[in-house]
Parts: structure tokens; sequence; C-alpha cells
């Protein structure tokens, strides 16, 4: 999970990442970030996350993150 937490503070230092539950919904996260963050995801875990996997509940918090990565098959 440390590298995760080091992708996302690389896009906006100043989140508390662990706590937020809503990065989506409350606009932390916009489309960029995620264009960005899934570029990031697909690098750094040898993971693809498709078109399907762009819905709001696998992004709005860092446990969804993890979720979705290990289901990738990402060994976090």
């Amino acid at each position: 999970m440390q590298k995760l937490l080091e992708i996302l503070n690389n896009l906006h230092s100043d989140v508390d990442w662990l706590s937020e539950t809503a990065l989506i919904d409350d606009g932390v996260l916009d489309s960029f970030d995620i264009i960005a963050l899934v570029g990031e995801l697909n690098d750094n875990f040898g993971v693809f996350v498709e078109l399907e996997h762009l819905e709001p509940e696998n992004f709005n918090s860092v446990s969804a993150m993890v979720e979705l990565l290990k289901s990738l098959g990402a060994e976090i």
C-alpha cells in the first residue's frame, strides 16, 4: 500500500488519503487525476485498469483502490 500512497501523494500532497472516503464524489480527484492515476497503477503494479473499472466506487478511497488492484492480480 505504501507505493499506492506515494503515487497518490504525487498527485496531491495535501490530501489525507487514508481518511478520505469520497475522493471522486467530493471532487478531490478529477478526471485528469484519474487518467494519471490509472497510468501509474498500470506501470507500478503490472495491471491493466480497463474502462469497465473506471467507476467512482473503485476510486473513492484508498481501500477501494487496493481492492481494485487486488482484483486485477496486483500484489499490494
